[in-house]
């Protein structure tokens, strides 16, 4: 199983974790900064590859994996999960 999978899915499902406390951070073209946020509240599916989730104003949206570059502890500040960069040569 793909380690993100492993940590998105304790965040939204696992009783003992609270969604809201978590902001997972995706590349996300156009906004400012090429990245948007969102709470792992917003969460409602999470797929081999991607997660889906839906928000007041929008259907659900798809986002792969390769999108997320982290996801923060907003309660602790704590980084739970972060891309690894490779380096060129």
């Amino acid at each position: 199983m793909h380690p993100l999978r492993s940590i998105l899915n304790k965040m939204t499902w696992d009783r003992r974790e609270r969604a809201e406390n978590y902001v997972v951070y995706f590349i996300h073209r156009g906004v400012p900064g090429d990245t948007r946020k969102i709470n792992a509240s917003l969460i409602t599916k999470v797929g081999p590859s991607w997660f889906m989730y839906a928000t007041a104003e929008s259907d659900e949206t798809l986002i792969p994996f390769h999108r997320v570059r982290r996801i923060v502890n907003v309660q602790t500040g704590k980084l739970i999960w972060t891309k690894r960069v490779r380096k060129s040569d």
